[in-house]
């Protein structure tokens, strides 16, 4: 019988660059990764696909998943909802397979508590500085002042828990952050076995 892939969990906060590093990790084919797509009840950005990035679900279509405790961790995030299939993640893990999540860091304690401490893998990636993830969130153009503040207000109370998770990654260059990660994935597979 196979051994359950890991549950490597990307955590952060909005706009420190989650998604950028999640898919320089997932282009090493030696990790055996598959991304788990949460599903989201927020409006598509330009560029994004539907069963790609999210799955792009009404409100209550959500609030049913919810219902039927279908997902492993879901959070409502400046007015949206994000959650993760509990099916999914079991369906990966049990063919062996690594499942990367990029999720809150609220997601992140919720799933941390469904699997054994040898089962999962955590980051926590943090900007260089405050200052570069306003910069980061302001360069997008896709939201409102108003949103804005409010997920830099949110950063804020996020980066006070990062000592929870495994490691803290600086995301002063996605390059180098995502080699980093690839290096402990290597290292913490190797150590399985």
């Amino acid at each position: 019988m196979k051994k359950p892939g890991l549950l490597i969990i990307i955590a952060g906060p909005s706009g420190v660059g989650k998604g950028t590093i999640r898919k320089k990790v997932m282009e090493n084919k030696k990790l055996n990764l598959v991304f788990s797509i949460s599903l989201t009840t927020r409006k598509k950005r330009v560029g994004e696909k539907n069963g790609a990035d999210y799955f792009f679900v009404t409100k209550q279509k959500f609030l049913n998943a919810i219902k039927n405790n279908d997902l492993l961790e879901y959070n409502n995030y400046v007015g949206n909802y994000y959650g993760t299939s509990k099916k999914q993640v079991n369906q990966v893990r049990k063919a062996g397979k690594n499942v990367i999540l990029e999720i809150d860091v609220n997601g992140a304690k919720n799933v941390a508590k469904a699997f054994k401490k040898n089962e999962i893998l955590s980051f926590f990636i943090v900007p260089p500085s405050l200052k570069e993830l306003e910069k980061r969130i302001r360069g997008r153009s896709t939201e409102t002042d108003v949103t804005i503040k409010k997920r830099l207000a949110k950063a804020k109370e996020e980066m006070k828990l990062k000592n929870k998770f495994n490691y803290i990654i600086v995301n002063d260059t996605p390059e180098r952050a995502s080699q980093e990660i690839i290096n402990i994935i290597k290292n913490a597979t190797a150590l399985r076995g």
